[in-house]
């Protein structure tokens, strides 16, 4: 299956206007927004877990990073509650569950060999840190080689500098809106800007959003 698997090329989705898809297992669904493969595969994936569903224990051979956008998601290391954003490293191994039902917006087989970091960060107390522009402020969440990973809080009204993005650029909406001269980027919108793009961003309404930058280049 391919879906928006050229990661040469700019892809937008608003994934409210995605059908959910079931999944191999009862009371997990998705909407798919990039995917390389069936189900071992290259993927950007909202999943919805029905209260009292599971996923069968298995084995992330190239990575898995998460952030729970709604609910309780669960494993053997505990309760990831929205916010949460967590990532578990190639080889890592769990079995997820929620009790009273989640949504997370997953990344899977997208790590670089060497990066094997556990990462835990509570979003909801982590600091924010003044941004480079008046009106924006960041929450660094991880970084390996030329890879950054924050979030990124826009007050109504901040402009952004025109800039160019040498190893690419993703980014999902969690709230406000967001926007730049391609277009309007409202919550739950995920797009990726291919490797030397360029853009404008700026955010009348204002908005919080997820980034990860500089993993698409070919210095990778």
């Amino acid at each position: 299956m391919n879906i928006h698997a050229d990661l040469t090329k700019r892809a937008v989705v608003n994934s409210n206007e995605l059908a959910w898809v079931d999944s191999p297992l009862p009371g997990v669904q998705r909407r798919m927004l990039e995917r390389d493969g069936d189900e071992v595969a290259r993927a950007t994936t909202i999943v919805r877990y029905a209260p009292n569903s599971y996923f069968d224990a298995h084995t992330h051979d190239a990575g898995e990073e998460f952030i729970v956008l709604y609910g309780v998601f669960s494993d053997e290391m505990g309760d990831f509650h929205a916010g949460m954003y967590v990532r578990n490293p190639i080889g890592s191994r769990h079995k997820p569950y929620t009790k009273d039902g989640c949504t997370i917006l997953v990344k899977l087989r997208q790590f670089d060999a060497e990066d094997q970091d556990y990462v835990r960060i509570d979003t909801n107390k982590a600091e924010w840190l003044a941004g480079s522009v008046e009106g924006l402020q960041v929450m660094p969440l991880h970084e390996f080689a030329t890879e950054h990973v924050a979030l990124v809080k826009w007050q109504p009204g901040t402009r952004f500098n025109r800039h160019i993005h040498p190893g690419g650029e993703e980014i999902y909406v969690l709230s406000g809106t967001f926007a730049d001269e391609h277009g309007t980027y409202p919550v739950g919108t995920w797009l990726r800007n291919p490797p030397y793009s360029e853009h404008t961003p700026f955010s009348d309404e204002g908005c919080t959003i997820y980034v990860k930058t500089g993993h698409l280049g070919l210095e990778k």
